[in-house]
């Protein structure tokens, strides 16, 4: 069967799902619109500012937009945030003391934060060479929660409690917004004073409610994923209780100062059209992920989720036999993208990991995940993390280039 004749089977088998998505992102829409509205949003938000960036109008009201639209007390959104990882961190670093306790309640939480911890080595400047407790409950066999062990585990009142929604380099599901209430509200019965943080990269716009409308005190993420919209350059957002954002800011600036400082130094519309346009791409990303999902189960692979799963994020676990089938695929992708297409991929080091990993992402914001891109750590199980999609076109092509490809 020729590859286009493939896809356009899947298409009708997954034509329900793909409705579902688009009134997810309408839904989505109106409430991003109508936050615009109330704000007055104009043409002098978008310009940038410079030095200590006092009364940065275009900054501060784009954080009451985000507090609106996740149901947050307050926000910071900054260009100075370089990742969702420095978003997480600052986190950590700005609520936990000496003898608190961390505790992570689905396993290990995404290679970059293990560093952030520093639960295995004796790296200077981490959490636990700081003086912080670490302690994680394993998942159950099927890749859920257990929620007896998370009930012992609460018994000790840790401080924090870290839940990371994606399921990053893990074939465990992602967490919907009623699976995360279930959890939120197990955890809040059991430990009632502790904070309940959030890890919501790639999992931002996937469904009508947001962690903190779920139960949550804190949420952190990336711009150049989902809620950048593929405009936004660079930067991070942190939302929840005013008294907690208040306490990161002076770790993220300085004690006293806090949000009043930090310049607008890139173009404030890229962040604004960006916001507006992250439900629709988020839209194209999802029924990109669910194509991937069914053409690699129709050849025979194993995927996490399955095509016709419910998600949680954007991303789509594509199980191989090897290494050398992973960095097959994702040279596909390489291939595939608009910018640097002709680059040949290999494993490498990269800062944060303690594997080796393969990044396919030839993206026109460098690292940008809600464009088309795929990655992997060498290791087993040999499993390729796909994600993102700023047109369901793209994704299509990308399909038909993997069929033929993989199809025996």
């Amino acid at each position: 069967m020729e590859a286009i004749e493939f896809i356009r089977q899947g298409e009708k088998e997954l034509a329900d799902l793909y409705q579902h998505y688009d009134e997810t992102a309408y839904r989505n829409q109106k409430k991003i619109l109508r936050a615009f509205q109330e704000c007055r949003v104009r043409d002098t938000h978008f310009h940038s500012s410079s030095g200590y960036g006092y009364g940065d109008l275009g900054r501060d009201d784009l954080e009451k937009i985000y507090a609106r639209i996740f149901k947050a007390e307050d926000a910071m959104v900054r260009s100075q945030i370089v990742s969702g990882t420095h978003a997480i961190s600052a986190c950590l670093f700005g609520l936990l003391r000496p003898g608190d306790e961390l505790l992570s309640v689905l396993g290990s939480p995404y290679d970059t934060l293990g560093n952030i911890i520093g639960r295995e080595d004796a790296v200077r400047g981490t959490l636990c060479e700081k003086g912080v407790h670490y302690a994680e409950v394993p998942l159950k066999a099927d890749g859920t929660a257990d929620y007896a062990a998370i009930r012992r585990a609460l018994s000790s009142s840790p401080r924090m409690v870290l839940i990371q929604r994606s399921r990053g380099y893990s074939l465990r599901p992602a967490l919907g917004a009623e699976k995360l209430q279930d959890l939120i509200a197990e955890i809040r019965q059991h430990a009632p004073y502790t904070i309940i943080f959030v890890d919501n990269c790639y999992g931002e716009f996937t469904d009508d409610r947001e962690p903190i409308e779920t139960g949550a005190d804190l949420i952190a993420g990336s711009l150049i994923k989902n809620p950048g919209g593929g405009l936004a350059p660079a930067g991070g957002y942190i939302l929840g209780q005013q008294e907690l954002v208040e306490e990161i800011s002076w770790y993220l600036t300085a004690p006293g100062l806090g949000k009043d400082l930090g310049a607008s130094l890139i173009d404030n519309r890229l962040l604004y059209q960006g916001l507006f346009m992250a439900p629709h791409v988020v839209a194209q990303a999802l029924k990109g992920a669910t194509l991937m999902a069914w053409l690699f189960s129709k050849l025979g692979f194993k995927v996490f989720p399955g095509p016709f799963d419910s998600r949680g994020d954007i991303v789509q676990a594509i199980c191989m036999n090897n290494a050398e089938e992973v960095i097959r695929l994702c040279q596909v992708v390489q291939s595939s993208s608009p910018v640097d297409s002709d680059v040949r991929l290999e494993y490498a080091l990269l800062p944060g990991y303690t594997d080796q990993v393969v990044m396919a992402a030839g993206t026109f914001v460098q690292g940008s995940s809600i464009e088309l891109s795929c990655d992997a750590p060498l290791r087993e199980p040999y499993s390729a993390y796909m994600q993102g999609g700023l047109t369901y076109e793209h994704c299509r092509y990308l399909a038909e280039q993997l069929y033929q490809t993989f199809a025996k």
